[in-house]
């Protein structure tokens, strides 16, 4: 009887561990924070410490955080994985940085005026695209310094030919 009674029991609990474990499949997964440091108020607090994680991380470690979030994303688009894929994304002089992509990531988030994390896509969109408007200009500026020095050059080249000429 008591044999009988232990293994009903263990059965009950291996079938509520069963159900925990799915309900736990389809959530959010936990918000990103360093062990040491307290539990983040929300997404949004927890999205902006997990950006200034990622300035510190070394080249490989950010590849392997790359990859990371892009799985995170895969299993679920969730806005949380979105934001932080787009914030991975966006770290430039990375070698899968694409502010492109991570601009498609955030536009629902930042259209969606019920999503709990609009005003972080807003204020990464926004930066995104000023830092694209700047990059533009400093090409245009580039280019136009490029062709005011091949001007100088001609004149300088110019002028030594004129006081060859003159000895």
């Amino acid at each position: 009887m008591k044999g009988r009674l232990a293994v009903v029991l263990a059965g009950c609990a291996a079938l509520a561990g069963c159900a925990a474990l799915r309900s736990l499949e389809g959530q959010e997964p936990a918000p990103w924070v360093q062990a040491s440091a307290p539990q983040p108020a929300s997404d949004t607090e927890s999205l902006l410490l997990y950006y200034q994680h990622l300035k510190k991380l070394p080249g490989a470690e950010l590849g392997r955080e790359h990859e990371t979030a892009r799985l995170a994303y895969t299993r679920a688009r969730t806005d949380f994985n979105r934001v932080r894929f787009a914030m991975v994304l966006s770290q430039p002089n990375a070698a899968f940085a694409d502010d492109g992509r991570a601009l498609e990531l955030l536009d629902p988030v930042a259209k969606n005026r019920d999503a709990r994390l609009q005003g972080l896509a807003q204020l990464l969109s926004s930066n995104l695209q000023e830092q694209k408007r700047l990059n533009e200009e400093q090409k245009r500026l580039n280019a136009s310094v490029q062709g005011l020095q091949q001007k100088l050059d001609a004149l300088k080249s110019l002028e030594r030919n004129m006081i060859e000429r003159n000895r």
